[in-house]
């Protein structure tokens, strides 16, 4: 029994960018001779990798915590860790709240992960707090996403200081990975069969800035990744709008690789909101910049995010940015009702605004949206365009797969009526003739798929 290997499981919760840090963790455990099982009752001990980012992400967490507790109270499991942003907000609070958790683990301690599963399996108690500055943003992975797309974290932390956002205090300062690491790395997912690579980071289009004297890298990495055999898709999340310069925007249109979409968080447009959220574009550099990316880049897919209820947005500021929704009709849009996080600058201002009202509010602004995203599907009608397949649904008797215009994780799908058997992470050809819902239904042009 004792050259048994420790079974460890994970549970990873949160944005992709914690999934890259699962996914270094789960690299690591199998490096030093652990095996992985995705079942959480088979394993010795669970990881729970969590997420700390707002209300409810805090309560989900909570909730995985205390199930994983539960069975080791029933003694399925011999061990807890706890990792990830909500370890790091409340590192003392977790210890005396979660007598369950044999380790805990502060942001940028995944290094410590075996010996962490190491303690806990043996019944130990042992945290590891200090979150060093030294970037350990990526490197080898055990991938969780399906095996033909995988994200890239190339920077870690923000200076942007967002007065609603608590990732400065919990990441640190913003830090870019050195551009030939994250070649090297593209390299590998590559050679490994992975098809597109989606770029994250807290601020994407912040990139190189501090290795270079403030020079935004982000358009030479993208080229640099555009000449890597077997990438055929470069896709790029979480990009800051006043940074989306000329110099970028020609690299997106010029580069056939780099799919044109482009998610830029603008969170609201009234001025006074925007002033108090420390964010730096106003509603006409926002117009602007938009009418300019649809000018210059074909086709180009335009997802954003806002926050409604922010301490005192008045009903004709939300009326203002729920105009804005409707005549700039981005392609895909999400809305969420700001939440008051304690250590935020955003938490102590006047005028904190009920939930009913936030909850109402959100729900207009996704109203509103559902109009202009079942527009955006209907014009699509008649078009053919590219498709990474990635499974088959055996509900829907079909197969599906995802455009350059749906992010994976997080936009529709499209469904591929065919009667051939489409292998997954290959590339094929779709009329698309029916919406369905946020999905397209469409059927495959023969002969035009791609290995």
């Amino acid at each position: 029994m004792e050259n048994t290997p420790i079974r460890v499981g994970m549970i990873s919760l949160g944005c992709p960018k914690n999934q890259v840090d699962a996914e270094v963790m789960l690299a690591k455990l199998t490096g030093e001779g652990f095996t992985l099982t995705p079942h959480a009752d088979a394993a010795d001990v669970v990881i729970v990798n969590t997420c700390g980012f707002i209300e409810d992400a805090k309560k989900e967490s909570i909730e995985n915590i205390l199930e994983m507790a539960q069975l080791k109270k029933e003694g399925a499991i011999r061990g807890l860790v706890v990792t990830g942003c909500l370890s790091e907000r409340y590192f003392k609070e977790m210890r005396q709240e979660f007598p369950e958790v044999n380790c805990i683990l502060q942001v940028g301690r995944a290094g410590d992960i075996a010996e962490a599963v190491r303690a806990a399996a043996d019944g130990g108690t042992l945290d590891f707090s200090g979150r060093p500055e030294s970037l350990a943003a990526g490197g080898t992975r055990v991938l969780t996403t399906l095996p033909f797309y995988s994200y890239l974290k190339i920077a870690e932390g923000c200076d942007n200081h967002c007065t609603y956002c608590i990732i400065p205090k919990l990441r640190g300062r913003y830090r870019s990975r050195p551009l030939d690491d994250l070649v090297r790395e593209a390299e590998q997912l590559a050679a490994r069969g992975v098809r597109e690579l989606t770029l994250v980071a807290q601020d994407t289009t912040r990139y190189g800035t501090d290795l270079s004297g403030g020079k935004r890298m982000l358009p030479e990495l993208l080229r640099r990744f555009c000449r890597i055999d077997g990438l055929h898709w470069v896709r790029l999340l979480y990009c800051y709008p006043e940074a989306l310069d000329d110099e970028l925007i020609d690299t997106i249109a010029s580069e056939e690789k780099v799919v044109p979409y482009l998610d830029m968080p603008i969170q609201h447009v009234s001025p006074r909101v925007v002033r108090a959220m420390n964010r730096r574009m106003s509603k006409a550099e926002i117009t602007a910049l938009v009418c300019k990316l649809r000018a210059r880049i074909p086709d180009v897919t335009l997802r954003t995010t806002l926050i409604v209820g922010f301490p005192g947005e008045t009903e004709e500021e939300f009326a203002e940015l729920a105009a804005f929704v409707r005549e700039t009709r981005f392609e895909r849009l999400g809305a969420f009702a700001y939440s008051q996080e304690e250590g935020t600058p955003a938490a102590e201002l006047p005028g904190q605004i009920d939930e009913d009202v936030k909850k109402r509010r959100q729900e207009q602004i996704m109203e509103e949206q559902m109009l202009v995203a079942d527009a955006n599907n209907q014009r699509r009608l008649g078009s053919t365009v590219e498709v990474l397949v990635e499974g088959y649904d055996r509900y829907a008797g079909c197969w599906f797969g995802r455009s350059a215009a749906e992010a994976p994780e997080i936009d529709g799908k499209i469904f591929i009526r065919s009667q051939k058997t489409n292998r997954p992470g290959t590339f094929v050809s779709v009329h698309l003739d029916e919406v369905c819902g946020d999905d397209l239904i469409g059927s495959l042009e023969e002969g035009e798929m791609q290995a």
